[in-house]
Parts: structure tokens; sequence; C-alpha cells
């Protein structure tokens, strides 16, 4: 992902949980404001999400996604889980990742996201609105996470 959004966040719970959180990707609505649902298409041999269809009203973006989960997740919960867009009314691209590291207070979660859209954009609109998803995702994460 050379142009994207990147931030980070410390979660004060074991790599494991916060991995499982991320996975239980039909509670997702409960934490997450601008999601609508979301529900699991297919599963990976591990039993992890693998695609995922995604309803969002963020305003400015109301969409219905498919995902296509990549889990590279070690047993302890550390390890990437990423994503690619499969298809989407608006959307041309997101692509995404949490890294999960084990640090003393819990869980260090880096969280990269691209997206780009059929509507034409100035890049720095595009850039603020990917800030504002991440900021987003990871503040409700951390919350659904310590909780």
């Amino acid at each position: 992902m050379a142009d994207h959004t990147e931030a980070r966040a410390v979660i004060h719970a074991d790599p494991g949980t916060v991995a499982d959180v991320i996975g239980d990707v039909e509670a997702y609505p409960q934490w997450t404001e601008q999601m609508r649902s979301s529900r699991i298409l297919t599963r990976d041999q591990a039993d992890w999400p693998a695609e995922v269809e995604f309803v969002v009203d963020a305003g400015i973006v109301r969409d219905t996604y498919v995902l296509d989960y990549t889990w590279d997740v070690e047993e302890d919960g550390t390890g990437v889980v990423s994503w690619t867009l499969l298809r989407s009314q608006s959307l041309t691209a997101m692509n995404g990742s949490y890294t999960l590291t084990a640090v003393p207070e819990g869980t260090e979660v880096t969280y990269r996201l691209a997206v780009d859209t059929r509507i034409t954009m100035p890049a720095l609109v595009r850039r603020k609105a990917e800030k504002s998803i991440v900021a987003a995702a990871l503040d409700g994460l951390k919350r659904h996470c310590e909780n």
C-alpha cells in the first residue's frame, strides 16, 4: 500500500482478544458508528471470515461492498489481518490491514487503509476521509476490546 493512511493505538487487551473482536465482523455495527450491517459470505479453512459484505452510511459515502480477508495470524493473535475489495457500488479500491503486535500494555494495533472511489475527488479530500475512517475504527476497536 504505497499511498495509504496509517495510525496506531495500544489496546489494553491481549492480541488473541483483539483478533477475535476483529474476526467478529457481524458485531461491527455495534461498535462502528457508520456501519449499518455486516454479513459473512464465506469462511476460510481456519473458520475466519473470508468474504464479508458490509453496508455503510458515512454521509458522503453510502455503499454496499464485499471485502476479501486474509488472516496471517498466529495462535496467540499476533500477526496481520488484511483485506482487499472484491466489489462495490461506489468504491474502486479498499485495501487495508490491522497488524497486531504484543506489547507490555496489551496489543499495539497498526491500521493501514487505502481507499479510492468512482467519484472523482481531490487526493486531500480522500485522505481526510481515510483518516476519519481509520480514527473511528481504532477508537471503536479499542473501546470494544477494553470493555
